[in-house]
């Protein structure tokens, strides 16, 4: 099947962020630019979403760092394609490291969405999940229905699962601009609360 052809039948991009959150528990998601953080703020707003509004390329980094300092935490990251295939280097990394409760999940619909939609090198044959493999994360699906993505959300609550690498197809359709807070110190701050840590 073409990657055209998987586009029309994918999974509409906040359906699959809702599930991924219904049951999260203490899960810490940590969103990329763009599409990814409007999709977490849809889910609902909480104080562990930390929402990274720039540094294109760097959610994963940013997760993995997270996760070493918390390892009892489940901590997801959640990026588009564009972010993923920015940061690819972050895999290698994240292999070596191998902790235990970090996720990766990539919203992947083939598409550049915050630069005017260009065709994204996936949907030309860029297997992100492959990639990740390659790199030395064991771990790795690519979910094309709602009941994969139901054993995504049950597996990313969960520390010892991870490192974990799962690519979601997504239609390439475009929606509201939900816009949380941007205010850097404030997200920082009720992150560091909600894990029991004093404000600074």
């Amino acid at each position: 099947m073409t990657r055209s052809a998987v586009a029309d039948t994918a999974l509409d991009r906040r359906e699959v962020v809702a599930r991924l959150l219904q049951d999260r528990g203490h899960l810490v998601a940590i969103s990329s630019l763009g599409s990814a953080t409007y999709d977490l703020a849809s889910a609902g707003d909480s104080p562990r979403n930390f929402y990274l509004w720039g540094a294109m390329g760097g959610a994963s980094d940013v997760g993995l760092g997270l996760a070493l300092a918390q390892p009892y935490v489940p901590v997801m990251v959640l990026v588009g394609d564009g972010e993923a295939l920015m940061g690819m280097g972050a895999f290698a990394t994240i292999a070596q490291q191998a902790p235990a409760n970090l996720s990766i999940i990539i919203l992947d619909n083939g598409l550049y969405g915050e630069t005017g939609s260009q065709t994204s090198h996936t949907a030309a044959g860029t297997d992100l999940a492959a990639v990740a493999r390659g790199c030395g994360i064991a771990r790795t699906d690519t979910i094309t229905d709602m009941n994969g993505v139901g054993a995504v959300a049950g597996r990313i609550t969960r520390v010892g699962e991870g490192p974990y690498v799962a690519v979601i197809r997504i239609d390439g359709a475009e929606k509201s601009r939900i816009l949380p807070t941007r205010d850097g110190v404030l997200l920082k701050t009720r992150v560091r609360e909600a894990l029991g840590f004093a404000s600074m």
